[in-house]
């Protein structure tokens, strides 16, 4: 199969030496340093336990045109990213040439194929002009919620910290022979790749957590961990939750575990950066639309009170917009 991972950062990086080694054929789009050290070297990927796998075998370039067409297209960019390269990727697609959306947060797509009163409605925070809804035909998406956690070390090296979960899904909840496919597809390559019925209700379980953990920690610069078990910091984050759940319970949306424990869940990882924390110290633009911004604008969507989320959402939106403007990057050091 022709797969192409436009954005081979440490997901995509990590999605991308997975299938090469399972015999697939695959292009990675990448940038910079970390493209240099790919056409060079290829790319490696160190597992939790430090054993190491390379990918040597695979076309990597800047320019999505260079991909030619694909069978499969997985775009591992940032929701931010996604916009600056919608257009292009029509290069890439076939007849049959299927898109796996890995984004976090609310995606663009959300309401495509969602039936109700808001169907086809463009979610306004993460596609601001349309530009991605209008390039990227609804009929080629498959929703994918990404659990793994992974970094890029150096240029060319990948570190899997932990999990290897992939869930698929049809945005219509069908179970298709090619969600089935793609579902083979990840599973062979040694990822967990799960066959969702609901695959809203699996992105609102991730962003649910997401949506209060990370701009707390961009905030504060305090690990999961310790914004758990620091008491006004938790309830904040279980009141952010508590208006989400709100919002998607409206959205006609079930969580399959209660609040206390998805808490308790991030208490867990321990002294983890969230991804947000991790941009605000690499002085990178960080996910506060698709992650919060959007929340606030389905609460609008909806009627739903979000004092809390929107206080957060602007404390962080004045931080991102300072350290953007000063292209400068901020970090706690002892």
């Amino acid at each position: 199969m022709k797969i192409c991972v436009v954005g081979a950062g440490a997901i995509g990086g990590y999605m991308g030496v997975k299938l090469a080694l399972a015999g697939h054929e695959v292009t990675l789009i990448a940038r910079g340093a970390h493209l240099d050290a790919i056409k060079k070297n290829g790319l490696r990927l160190i597992l939790e336990d430090g054993s190491e796998l390379l990918a040597k075998d695979v076309k990597a370039t800047s320019k999505i045109a260079e991909a030619g067409k694909q069978d499969m297209v997985i775009l591992g960019l940032k929701a931010h990213q996604v916009g600056a390269v919608a257009k292009e990727l029509s290069s890439m697609f076939g007849p049959d040439t299927t898109l796996i959306a890995t984004q976090n947060g609310i995606p663009w797509w959300y309401f495509q194929k969602h039936g109700g009163e808001f169907e086809g409605r463009r979610v306004e925070t993460v596609d601001p002009n349309g530009e991605i809804m209008a390039s990227i035909d609804v009929n080629r998406i498959i929703g994918c919620v990404v659990y793994p956690a992974a970094e890029i070390t150096e240029p060319g090296v990948i570190r899997h910290i932990e999990g290897n979960r992939f869930s698929v899904g049809e945005l219509d909840g069908a179970e298709t022979p090619r969600i089935k496919q793609i579902s083979e597809t990840f599973t062979q390559a040694g990822m967990k790749s799960p066959i969702l019925s609901n695959v809203r209700a699996e992105i609102w379980l991730k962003l649910w957590g997401n949506l209060s953990f990370n701009p707390i920690s961009a905030l504060t610069h305090a690990t999961l961990v310790d914004i758990c078990q620091f008491p006004l910091t938790r309830n904040l984050a279980a009141a952010m939750m508590t208006e989400a759940q709100t919002i998607a319970n409206k959205l006609g949306i079930q969580f399959r575990v209660p609040l206390e424990k998805r808490i308790a869940g991030a208490e867990a990882v321990g002294k983890h950066k969230t991804s947000m924390l991790q941009d605000i110290e690499g002085g990178r633009p960080i996910e506060l639309e698709a992650l919060v911004g959007s929340v606030v604008e389905l609460g609008r969507l909806t009627q739903t009170p979000t004092p809390h989320i929107d206080a957060v959402y602007a404390c962080a939106s004045l931080l991102a917009k300072t350290v953007g403007e000063v292209r400068g990057r901020l970090q706690i050091q002892s």
